[in-house]
């Protein structure tokens, strides 16, 4: 028999999370401030601070416009919070 793709991928496990959450990036809500080169922003968090951000890869997949005074949320890295990821757009 040919070994072919219709199998259980791999590097895939079953048992975490569903839709490719991320449980140890922390999540804020802010406002989009800035807009700057090459897809980066800073967003203005709720709790004041502000972090430069970027789209997160299934936004640019689907083509997901982000504007100036768009209120976001940024998933930050328990690592560097001054840098994060805009994992969604607030209608």
């Amino acid at each position: 028999m040919a070994k072919g793709g219709r199998g259980r991928k791999r590097g895939f496990d079953q048992e975490s999370d569903d839709d490719g959450k991320r449980d140890d990036h922390i999540k804020l809500d802010g406002v989009i401030s800035e807009v700057f080169a090459g897809g980066q922003f800073e967003v203005a968090t709720d709790s004041g601070a502000k972090v430069r951000a970027q789209l997160c890869g299934r936004m640019r997949k689907y083509r997901i416009r982000v504007i100036l005074g768009d209120r976001v949320t940024v998933a930050l890295s328990p690592y560097d919070l001054t840098h994060g990821m805009i994992v969604f757009r607030a209608k």
